[in-house]
């Protein structure tokens, strides 16, 4: 008797599953990110305005906090903060262990064959990190890093976009973005790649380094946006719709606010 009801429990418990929109307590809105990409998302030691203490250590702060936290409000749900390593992000949404990832990702045709994208959040442009001292610190175009050695964050647009760059080196790419940083101070690599408001970021914190911006028409051709994902299937669900209704109530100076101030509390 004892083990049937333990399968009649568990029975339920499936059902259950099956008919829920959300895979955590509806109390709560759970996202994943890598709280190691300043400055969408970072690690502090101190609380500041609108960080979110991580189930460890430290709180995680950034742009991507400030949205999830806005999100949140908006679904009168209580944010909580995941720190998963960036090829880990999918498979937690996967399994349900967070329901979205908001850690600075682009929806590229890879990754919606598993994940649900919303519209949007972010856009910026693609440009390079260089040592400040080296010639490429005047670069203006993609032409001015042939033959160099360049890296970028694995399975991400920071790597595919490098093989734009004609006869390039193109690096092993690295699993995180603070270790292409160390690359390139070492002498490891010539130029990193990276969002605007990551290089400033990186700059901020690193002054022996500096960005290169390109002239019109002589850089990056990518898609440089960041989007909410959901697990596959949700967008007709009704979280997928309240998650875009919140985004569409997101003005452009509330997002411009939000990435001034992650910048701001960034670590240097």
């Amino acid at each position: 008797m004892k083990k049937l009801s333990v399968l009649m429990a568990m029975a339920v418990l499936v059902l259950t599953g099956c008919n829920s929109e959300k895979s955590s307590d509806n109390n709560q809105f759970v996202v994943g990110m890598e709280c190691n990409y300043a400055p969408y998302n970072y690690t502090l030691n101190e609380q500041v305005e609108g960080s979110v203490a991580l189930d460890g250590v430290g709180y995680c702060a950034g742009y991507d906090v400030e949205v999830a936290q806005y999100i949140a409000k908006a679904l009168n749900q209580e944010l909580v903060v995941k720190k998963i390593e960036w090829d880990g992000l999918p498979v937690a949404l996967e399994s349900g262990e967070i329901d979205a990832i908001i850690a600075g990702m682009t929806a590229t045709k890879e990754k919606e064959e598993g994940i649900d994208f919303t519209t949007p959040y972010y856009d910026s442009d693609m440009v390079m990190i260089v040592r400040k001292n080296d010639s490429l610190a005047q670069a203006t175009s993609l032409q001015d890093f042939a033959n160099k050695k360049v890296v970028g964050q694995l399975a991400t647009n920071y790597d595919k976009v490098i093989d734009q760059i004609p006869n390039v080196n193109h690096l092993t790419p690295k699993a995180a973005y603070p270790d292409m940083v160390i690359a390139l101070q070492n002498n490891d690599a010539d130029a990193i790649t990276a969002e605007l408001p990551v290089a400033e970021s990186v700059v901020s914190a690193n002054p022996d380094l500096a960005i290169v911006k390109f002239e019109d028409g002589k850089g990056f051709e990518i898609d440089n946006s960041v989007s909410i994902g959901l697990k596959e299937g949700a967008r007709s669900s009704e979280l997928f719709q309240q998650i875009e209704t919140a985004l569409q109530n997101l003005t452009q100076e509330q997002r411009v606010e939000m990435m001034k101030k992650a910048n701001q509390q960034a670590p240097k």
